[in-house]
């Protein structure tokens, strides 16, 4: 097979002398592509020595896998734990003298006299000026993800309302596996320049090759936010696109050396993890030679690749690509490799999110994406979808105001309802995380399993900043009394100035105690006030509760009025009991076989909401005497 370019001049020689046996390669691969690569021919690990060449195949550019050398070095043994073994290599041919190894060609197959020993899928170094590769052994590919095995729960996270932007980008970063793409230290380089005393010292060098995490439709903030949510986990964000029309592959066999993607979004974005394909045997797919992030069972999109070119960098360089149709699901996520079947394709998660602006003169939005269904991505992808539409069709800088409304459904579960207001100077952050937070609760919850089946928003948009501060509050009656009715007044200032006056309509509780306070809140300050203290505070016990929980959160365009009195009471299993009499209040607090009990020493008598049109902050109390007679 030609190699075209820049890559033909250097090299033409060589490889015109190797034109039959890479044909004949090529030609024995693609008949088997057809059925599978069942009769495909391994070689033993014990079989390879140093000093050996073999030929292997990836995509530098378009659709067609070209040939490249890879020189045996040796064998590092146990280099990822007992029996995790590694075959060095010195590749070559093509473009590799330019650019180094290229993120997007792990999982590329190579053969020795026509045996396939691996998938190059780690590289040597950083800054490097020869393509040090580490190989990982076919059977131990094989090996290691062929077993079928149930997605056990992942690990507790640790997440407390309200959260910042800040602070879900902590947990992303915690709760995903750190990968570095390549070695960072000077020594690196040693190497590759004949300075390694021992090939055995190469092990601590070598890092998996990064995989290009092809973005499409992405604004460029998002993705700048999304580098750092995902820094250090072998995933590098670079511009990509989606299929065209006009490149479909769906007649051509999938074959070892194609380029193949990861998809985590689809539809109007597109954002997927590209590499090559190792080996095909029947329907199974094996890929990548190294983790995508090591996650055990997955249900991920399999789709085709085309890559436009390679991106040389001295730091690390890259296959640049679109994704193409989809083609199967990867099943498997393992330190060895990735692996599915071809045919049928996962569930994913619908998203629709309409967007629409006030100001009728410029059109509404309406766009669809399918996100995978993963404890530790679907949250994040999440945001990201969110977080995108409001970059890409709002302006980044400037006063703006977004109405959020929508439902999350669940199966078996209550809905997850959206209804706020966010605004200010730039609140997109703001209104995508208001979306993000109940969802990583739900998704990462430690109660049970819980699956996302959709989730519809639309979000009502203006250029103009809506936003208000409670100035006074006060009782329209004198004396105040258990069971008394009277009306609230609570006056607001929007930023522009303008009073507005609320009434709320309330009844002082028979049970009132002599002296109570009256607070006047927004959903943020409540928020920060509750953390302080034990107001109404309910520990959600079970998915049902962290549901009703979630629901109640408080929100950006509401007044919230608690009347607080001094009864003791407990929490008991996620449910506060107030106003408890002595007797039963001594009965809760020693009997420990409940359960976790919680005194509470003042708690709500009463409490109410009132709507507003702006996004509402500050705070004000009321101490109220009350006349017992």
């Amino acid at each position: 097979m030609a190699i075209s370019g820049r890559w033909q001049n250097s090299e033409a020689s060589i490889l015109t002398m190797k034109t039959f046996i890479v044909s004949s390669l090529i030609l024995l691969i693609s008949s088997a592509s057809v059925s599978g690569a069942s009769g495909q021919t391994v070689m033993a690990l014990e079989e390879i020595r140093p000093g050996m060449t073999g030929v292997g195949m990836t995509v530098f550019e378009g659709t067609e896998p070209d040939e490249f050398e890879a020189h045996i070095l040796g064998i590092l043994h146990n280099i990822n734990g007992p029996k995790r073994n590694l075959i060095l290599a010195r590749l070559s041919g093509g473009p590799l003298s330019d650019t180094g190894v290229i993120q997007g060609m792990s999982g590329s197959p190579v053969y020795i006299e026509g045996q396939l020993i691996g998938a190059v899928s780690y590289a040597l170094g950083s800054f490097t000026t020869e393509a040090i590769a580490g190989i990982t052994p076919i059977k131990e590919m094989v090996d290691d993800v062929s077993f079928p095995t149930p997605r056990a729960p992942m690990n507790p996270v640790a997440l407390h309302l309200p959260m910042s932007p800040e602070g879900l980008l902590e947990v992303f970063r915690g709760t995903l596996h750190r990968i570095s793409s390549y070695a960072l230290h000077s020594r690196d380089a040693l190497l590759a320049q004949g300075q390694l005393s021992s090939i055995r010292h190469a092990g601590t060098m070598l890092r998996p090759i990064g995989t290009p995490l092809n973005m499409s439709g992405f604004d460029v903030h998002v993705t700048e936010l999304l580098s750092s949510a995902l820094e250090g986990t072998g995933m590098t964000p670079v511009l990509g696109g989606s299929q065209d029309a006009n490149t479909s592959l769906a007649s051509t066999p999938l074959r070892p050396g194609d380029a193949v993607s990861v998809t985590l979004i689809d539809g109007d974005l597109s954002l997927a993890g590209t590499g090559t394909v190792t080996m095909i045997d029947e329907d199974r797919v094996y890929a990548f030679g190294h983790q995508f992030q090591n996650l055990g069972p997955v249900e991920f999109l399999m789709n085709r690749a085309h890559v436009h070119t390679l991106l040389p960098s001295l730091m690390s360089s890259s296959k640049i690509a679109s994704v193409g149709e989809a083609i199967g699901t990867f099943q498997q996520d393992r330190l060895t490799g990735i692996a599915g079947t071809l045919g049928a394709t996962p569930r994913r998660i619908p998203i629709e999110i309409t967007l629409r602006p006030i100001d009728s003169s410029r059109p509404t939005q309406n766009l669809h994406f399918n996100i995978v269904d993963d404890q530790v991505l679907t949250p994040l992808l999440t945001f990201v979808t969110v977080l995108n539409t409001l970059r890409a069709y709002e302006r980044d800088a400037g006063a703006a105001t977004f109405i959020v409304s929508g439902t999350a459904t669940f199966q078996n579960h209550a809905p997850l309802t959206f209804n706020d207001v966010f605004s200010g100077i730039a609140p997109s952050l703001a209104a995508a995380t208001s979306v993000l937070t109940p969802i990583t609760f739900l998704v990462q919850n430690t109660f049970g399993p819980i699956s996302l089946n959709s989730l519809s928003l639309e979000i009502v948009s203006s250029e103009e900043t809506s936003t208000a501060t409670i100035e006074r509050v006060w009782l329209d009656t004198v004396r105040i009394r258990p069971a008394l009715d009277t009306t609230l007044k609570i006056v607001t200032r929007t930023h522009r100035g303008v009073e507005e006056t609320h009434s709320l309509p309330l009844r002082i509780p028979a049970n009132a105690p002599a002296t109570a306070s009256l607070l006047v809140a927004s959903g943020v300050d409540l928020a920060q006030i509750e953390q302080q203290r034990t107001i109404g505070a309910t520990r959600p016990r079970n998915l049902s509760q962290l549901i009703r929980a979630l629901n109640n959160t408080y929100r950006n365009n509401r007044l919230y009025v608690r009347l607080l009195g001094a009864h003791p009471g407990v929490l008991l299993a996620g449910e506060p009991l107030a106003a408890l009499p002595a007797s039963a209040l001594a009965v809760y607090q020693a009997d420990r076989s409940r359960g976790a009990v919680m005194s509470l020493q003042q708690v709500n008598l009463g409490e109410w909401e009132v709507d507003t049109q702006e996004a509402v902050s500050g705070f004000r109390i009321l101490t109220l005497n009350l006349d017992s007679q």
